[in-house]
């Protein structure tokens, strides 16, 4: 028997050995690192390539709103390429032509926009130093709103830190827009046969669910961008025409605000009520300032609560919370790209889940009978609103050897 097979061995080898629980709560927790990592380094390439990551997404966007007259189109049997431009020069022709009936008009009011804002900021600081209740001074409200330039100059250049001048800002956002135009007409031309090609490099029993679960994502951001371009123009209309009834000055600068605020959730409608309402406060006083308030208010009230739900749908419903902690996640990530992109990508990935888990609770992960039959409703249900339209459901042809070379290309 050796030194270590005495009575008192088991007892020391029992205090010695770790508890289960630790050691998986260990492991748990080196994974949880590991993790926490790679997701560090992803978003630290993603800042350094916002430009990249810029023009994508607005390709992306660009490319589903496009999508419906292309597929209109690619119906009348015109060649993809054509289809492609044919939409391109549409949309710009159609946004010169609105541009060119809008912006004189826009143009001169925009002009006092500037230093109407100016003078409705030295209002309250009027206000707040000499019939205000509280204790505030000049020198005060002077440093807070060098420290609020600060902050808002540090939020602007938060996307890489390479953001040295003005100058350098301007000329990567219109790298950015030309990389995003050039990428549209390439995914409005080979979308749905690069689709195929991507689904035909997938194991055969995953292919099925992965037409469905792109074809949920795909609707969600069509849905997305239906809805946001509809509030706008709903807020837009009121908000504008309240300001024009009330006396105020800037009706059209501020309806178009608002309409493109709206694609900023819970961010934008603030920025543009207070505008709106700084606006009227300098041009026709403290009484329309009030009812601008109110109203701006009341139409946010009533698009979260009941127009919100109608537009969107429930399949768009998100949680205020997600919304709020999306644009928090997005800005703190990527600074102004991460904010005007979080929304849209949790939208998708909060639908993406819970069509994968629907496909589970059914049956297989897209190996039962359930799957297939869903993914073709889901597909028949966009159409061809996508390009997944060509792609989705177990009855889209594999692709051939050319189809895979001009989607390499």
């Amino acid at each position: 028997m050796g030194p270590d097979d005495g009575p008192g061995a088991p007892a020391e080898a029992n205090r010695s050995r770790v508890h289960p629980a630790i050691d998986r709560l260990g492991a748990t927790a080196w994974r949880l690192i590991g993790i926490g990592i790679v997701l560090v380094a992803a978003f630290w390439l993603l800042a350094k390539l916002w430009v990249i990551v810029l023009a994508l997404g607005v390709a992306l966007l660009f490319s589903r709103a496009l999508n419906p007259p292309a597929a209109w189109l690619r119906r009348r049997g015109l060649p993809p390429a054509l289809v492609a431009a044919t939409t391109i020069l549409g949309f710009a022709l159609l946004m010169a032509a609105i541009v060119a009936a809008l912006v004189p008009a826009v143009t001169a009011e925009f002009e006092d926009l500037g230093p109407t804002i100016e003078d409705a900021v030295d209002d309250i600081e009027d206000w707040l130093v000499e019939d205000s209740p509280f204790d505030v001074s000049r020198r005060d409200i002077r440093e807070f709103r060098q420290d609020a330039d600060d902050r808002v100059g540090d939020w602007l250049s938060s996307s890489g830190g390479t953001l040295t001048s003005g100058a350098m800002v301007v000329f990567e956002v219109v790298t950015a827009l030309v990389l995003a135009l050039i990428t549209s007409f390439f995914m409005l031309k080979d979308g749905d046969r690069f689709g195929r090609w991507a689904v035909s490099l997938l194991p055969e029993r995953h292919r099925d669910l992965v037409n469905r679960l792109g074809s949920r994502a795909w609707r969600t951001l069509g849905g997305y961008l239906r809805g946001s371009a509809t509030l706008g123009v709903i807020e837009g209309i009121i908000i504008g025409l309240t300001v024009f009834l009330v006396g105020g000055h800037l009706a059209i600068p501020i309806a178009v605000v608002t309409f493109f605020a709206a694609f900023v959730p819970f961010a934008g409608a603030i920025v543009a009520g207070v505008l709106a309402v700084l606006v009227t406060l300098v041009t026709a006083g403290v009484g329309a300032a009030v009812v601008v308030a109110v109203v701006a208010l009341l139409v946010q009230q009533f698009d979260n609560d009941l127009l919100a739900p109608i537009v969107f749908g429930r399949s768009l419903e998100l949680h205020p919370l997600v919304v709020l902690f999306s644009l928090a996640g997005g800005s703190a990530l990527l600074g102004p790209v991460g904010a005007l992109f979080a929304v849209p990508l949790g939208a998708v990935l909060v639908n993406v889940v819970a069509e994968a888990r629907a496909a589970h609770l059914e049956g297989g992960n897209g190996e039962g009978s359930a799957v297939p039959a869903a993914a073709g409703a889901d597909a028949g249900t966009s159409g061809s609103d996508g390009p997944d339209a060509g792609a989705g459901g177990s009855e889209a042809p594999a692709p051939d050897a050319s189809d895979a070379r001009d989607a390499d290309a």
